[in-house]
């Protein structure tokens, strides 16, 4: 996936909430939840529970057993779920405007689109990017990253001396 594949999705799903909140439908929600499920994935890696836990996406605040929802607890329910993803979503799209790396990334901007690679082939900076750098793939960021460790790990050997206590759940 490249980037302005991502925004565009994103964009649709964000547009597809918003018609989910005016005619709000719970098989319509499902669906919805599940395309912006994937497309999160595939751009950003899987979320473990304790993020979906926090996002409390999908969970109805007050939970109602014994009994099907009324169609305005219902209606309630698609639009407060709606507004949580749309939100995930409108993080999303941000992330991905602003120029970050994410995991599905397959080469930046698509062929022959996006403001970036047009700035790129007339010599200039990107737009936003005013002084900086183009930013690293997040495989060359892992890989700084091991190697600095190993370094450190290195360096440590040459100077046995007295360490400051790290916390013990800081260890690793």
């Amino acid at each position: 996936m490249n980037r302005d594949d991502l925004v565009s999705h994103t964009r649709q799903l964000i547009d597809e909430g918003e018609r989910l909140m005016a005619a709000p439908a719970m098989g319509s929600l499902q669906l919805w939840l599940q395309l912006s499920d994937d497309l999160l994935r595939s751009a950003w890696g899987n979320m473990d529970r304790f993020h979906m836990a926090w996002l409390s996406v999908g969970r109805p605040r007050s939970v109602i057993r014994g009994r099907p929802l009324t169609a305005q607890e219902e209606a309630a329910y698609v639009r407060e779920v709606v507004t949580a993803k749309n939100a995930v979503l409108l993080g999303s799209l941000d992330s991905a405007q602003r120029g970050l790396p994410f995991v599905g990334e397959t080469g930046g901007v698509g062929p022959g689109g996006g403001s970036a690679a047009a700035a790129r082939e007339a010599g200039e900076a990107a737009p936003g990017s005013a002084g900086r750098a183009e930013r690293p793939s997040l495989s060359a960021v892992s890989n700084d990253l091991a190697e600095a460790r190993r370094l450190a790990e290195a360096h440590r050997d040459l100077h046995p001396g007295p360490r400051a206590p790290r916390p013990e759940k800081m260890q690793r």
